[in-house]
């Protein structure tokens, strides 16, 4: 019987700690064998297995081999378990003994040479082992860039992070033949920057009402909807929000490289990590952008956390797909249910939405006359329902531009220069939300909405009559509330007031 060794298993954006052991029995078949809810990656291990540890100049047993991956209900996927499994096999035939009772944890694929490849999900892996109190977390040398994210809570921990690039490195430290150098805090760091992104606000000519819905947008994490016919800048506009969202926080940060992490999306070229601006086809399925599948994974909504997901030609989604939105967009996360498990992936993110007035995309448009039946009309519409236009913050209509004004290329605030007042409305959202769950003005609930939007009788009376005019809903009061108290921060105020209001109403007459 082998000692323990802990691996990682990762269930959707979270991850448990696996125990491994193995056992060898003398029989007349050798029969090699893994227990305990492997899928089809785990029990291909077997082979690679064998191949490795003969070609790392070591006996494979010609007899029955038990490996146990525990606890056996939790379903274990991916090639990060072979390092483990190596490891545990070898230590049943009497070739590695544990110095001591550290609380290791081995995460790796193996080659057939018996060298460690990279697998994905290193970072919420190493999370794991951190919080399950490890204190020595051995991986692929290759995966180095990414573990080195978490390297900042690990020293806080005392965990030594341990880069190999075989099984025979990880032998030798173990029997203190050799020493795997732990990595240091200097070889880590998170920069996120906002130089990359192509579309600056400079380069948006009039449309001075959408940059300001924008920028609402920016600072509260407001949702969107623009609706104008064609060549009137919506697409160019929606690629230039990301430009003056604030900087991610390391926490935020961490969240993004989480989510891109699981799903292999995650580029460590450089020290750069943006936020993300999804743009997923209209022809694009419910799975696609909700998540799921046998074994859910995350989708466009979770690849958008704390960014931007932008759907252009918004009405020509299925209707059951745009109906799906409608958790994501008030809960900040998705649920998916199987057979085996309930998984919860996040998903914080700002929609931003455009569409054509009409199918031929001309209707209010002067210069263009609708060629559109009533029917058609009516049948457009209908496809975006009531409940999901409620929960879009800000509603607005974008008409096309001047020629005139396209060609005189007046100056314009740059990104640079909105930012630096989304940061500042940013900064007093910190201040006011620092005790509670929230992030922004939009991830207030109910509670803090009735603590932080507090209003003065002349306000209220003022609100009153305009939720009896405008037909408003208690979910669309609740959200003008927000997207006041976000006005309210872009000019530095602590008390909404009947101007603040007002600019918010304006923004969802059009519902």
């Amino acid at each position: 019987m082998s000692e323990k060794f802990f691996s990682i298993a990762l269930i959707g954006l979270d991850a448990v700690l696996i125990e491994v052991e193995a056992d060898i029995s003398r029989a007349t078949l050798p029969v090699f064998k893994v227990v305990g809810l492997p899928d089809t990656s785990v029990r291909e291990a077997q082979e690679r297995i064998r191949a490795a540890i003969k070609n790392s100049g070591l006996p494979f047993p010609q007899a029955r081999i038990t490996v146990n991956l525990a606890p056996a209900h939790i379903k274990k996927e991916g090639s990060m378990h072979d390092l483990a499994m190596t490891l545990a096999i070898i230590s049943a035939t009497g070739g590695l003994t544990l110095p001591n009772q550290k609380r290791r944890v081995f995460l790796g694929e193996l080659a057939l040479d018996g060298s460690l490849r990279p697998f994905i999900g290193a970072l919420p892996a190493v999370l794991a082992a951190l919080e399950n109190q490890a204190t020595e977390v051995y991986f692929p040398a290759a995966n180095r860039e990414e573990v080195a994210l978490a390297l900042d809570e690990m020293v806080s921990s005392k965990i030594n992070a341990l880069p190999a690039k075989s099984v025979t490195d990880v032998l030798l430290h173990l029997t203190g033949v050799q020493t795997i150098k732990p990595m240091t805090p200097d070889q880590q760091t998170i920069v996120v920057s906002n130089n990359k992104y192509p579309v600056d606000f400079a380069h948006v000519h009039g449309q001075a009402l959408a940059k300001r819905a924008l920028e609402i947008a920016a600072a509260g994490s407001h949702n969107v909807l623009m609706t104008g016919p064609p060549g009137s800048g919506k697409t160019m506009l929606a690629r230039a929000l990301p430009s003056i969202f604030p900087p991610m926080t390391r926490e935020e940060a961490l969240e993004v490289i989480k989510i891109r992490s699981v799903t292999g999306k995650l580029n460590l070229s450089g020290p750069n990590i943006e936020r993300p601006f999804r743009s997923p086809h209209h022809t694009s399925s419910c799975v696609a952008l909700i998540g799921g599948g046998s074994w859910p994974a995350p989708g466009e909504v979770s690849l958008a956390h704390r960014g931007v997901l932008f759907l252009d030609e918004f009405p020509e989604f299925p209707r059951h797909v745009l109906e799906a939105l409608r958790q994501p967009l008030e809960d900040g996360f998705v649920t998916i249910s199987r057979a085996q498990c309930t998984l919860r992936f996040q998903a914080r993110f700002s929609l931003v939405a455009a569409r054509n007035p009409c199918p031929c995309g001309y209707a209010s448009d002067p210069s263009h006359d609708c060629t559109c039946q009533p029917t058609e009309l009516l049948r457009y519409q209908r496809k975006i329902s009531g409940p999901l236009l409620e929960r879009i913050d800000l509603h607005l209509k974008v008409p096309r531009v001047d020629p005139n004004e396209l060609l005189k290329c007046r100056p314009s605030e740059t990104s640079d220069m909105i930012r630096q007042r989304v940061i500042a409305a940013r900064n007093r959202m910190s201040i006011r939300l620092s005790d509670e769950n929230a992030f922004t003005n939009a991830d207030m609930d109910h509670r803090l909405i009735t603590e932080h939007c507090s209003l003065n009788n002349e306000t209220e009376n003022f609100l009153c009559a305009a939720t009896d005019r405008l037909k408003l809903s208690a979910r669309s009061v609740k959200r003008t509330l927000k997207v006041a108290r976000t006005i309210a921060d872009l000019s530095g105020s602590d008390q909404i007031t009947q101007e603040h209001l007002a600019e918010a109403l304006q923004f969802r007459s059009h519902v």
